[in-house]
């Protein structure tokens, strides 16, 4: 029998299919064939690298996690490859430019300030418990399901299995290489799937692989998801208990502190400072005394001690706004890990509980 290989081929049609045929000491086990169906023409890997990465990664998969390389790739021989998903993590061929105010208008609105509102009141004992447990503000969390998938109604319609794939096998070029990460991703959905009993070829999310309510990759699932509702299971799909949960333990896990800043405004900064000040970007560096040494006036107090940064948010060819960001500031970003996104965040929190508010 020849020596078994893994190789990219253009169809004419044309369909992008990758192929694998691994031995096994029982016998010749199907593997990857990711396709696609009247795809466009984009842009494809390199055939030798793409070999290379699926044989080496169905093979150490199945040493770290004991998991057979002939399952993985007979379940991957069901993936097929996502034009839409590698055009998604491509950089735009023309140039954007940022705007804050554009950014915004996308999370700070009606729509999610009102759904805000009708989740909290409907979720409002397990919100309590868990800003009790977690030290996180209920309308921060209400805030980040808003924000990532309209309380969920937009979870995402690409299957899991084909967005992570594409991307750890066929990562695009020309760009800081990800696929290493995208591996990683997709041991762990198998890794979640087995746990939770979750049918691989089922499972829906984004582009990237975020799944569930909050949109936590595969591996966030498996490290911070928790059972909110103690029924011995993490449904992030469908309870709201868990996700309420799973996202406040990943903020206190990732540096939420009771207590500590979220976003501070300040008076539009006039100083010539603002350059060194703006240099550590979202990392907390400066103590609120150092800011007002250095000119800037903040509109809200801080804990003495505590660090804070400065940050622009630029807005196109208008002024850039600034925020003060605290240590919950930059809690928020990790978990996306964008200024944009902590601001967004943080203000639709505010919008959300101040409705509220004027509602009762």
């Amino acid at each position: 029998m020849p020596a078994p290989s893994i190789a990219w081929s253009r169809w004419t049609n044309p369909l992008i299919v990758l192929t694998a045929l691994i031995s096994t000491q029982a016998a010749v086990a199907q593997a990857v064939n990711i396709q696609t169906e009247n795809a466009p023409q984009v842009e494809q890997p390199n055939a030798p690298n793409a070999e290379d990465k699926a044989r080496q990664w169905a093979m150490q998969f199945e040493k770290s996690q004991g998991i057979p390389a002939s399952y993985t790739l007979k379940v991957l021989s069901e993936a097929k490859y996502q034009p839409k998903v590698v055009e998604a993590v491509k950089p735009p061929k023309t140039p954007t430019v940022k705007n804050w105010d554009v950014y915004r208008s996308r999370f700070v609105e009606p729509i999610r300030i009102r759904k805000g509102v009708r989740f909290w009141l409907d979720n409002e004992e397990a919100l309590k418990k868990a800003e009790a447990q977690y030290g996180v503000p209920q309308e921060v969390i209400v805030a980040i399901i808003g924000v990532e998938t309209i309380y969920g109604e937009h979870t995402g319609n690409f299957r899991v299995l084909d967005a992570l794939s594409t991307l750890a096998f066929a990562y695009p070029s020309g760009q800081k290489d990800r696929s290493g990460f995208f591996q990683d991703e997709l041991g762990a959905f198998f890794v979640l799937c087995k746990k939770m009993n979750l049918d691989p070829l089922d499972v829906k999310g984004s582009y990237a692989g975020a799944v569930g309510l909050g949109q936590f990759m595969p591996s966030s699932w498996l490290n911070f998801a928790v059972d909110g509702n103690s029924d011995g299971t993490i449904d992030l799909f469908h309870s709201r208990k868990d996700a309420i949960d799973s996202v406040a333990n990943f903020l206190k896990v990732h540096g939420w502190q009771t207590g500590k800043a979220g976003r501070v405004l300040l008076e539009p900064p006039a100083t010539p400072n603002l350059p060194e000040l703006l240099a550590p970007d979202i990392l907390p560096t400066f103590t609120a005394q150092t800011l007002a040494d250095k000119g800037l006036v903040l509109k809200t107090p801080t804990q003495a001690d505590e660090l804070l940064a400065v940050v622009e948010l630029p807005r196109g060819e208008d002024s850039p706004t600034y925020v003060v960001g605290g240590q919950n500031f930059y809690a928020v970003t990790r978990y996306n890990r964008s200024a944009f996104y902590a601001n967004a965040v943080l203000e639709l929190a505010e919008a959300v509980a101040l409705r509220k508010k004027l509602m009762q």
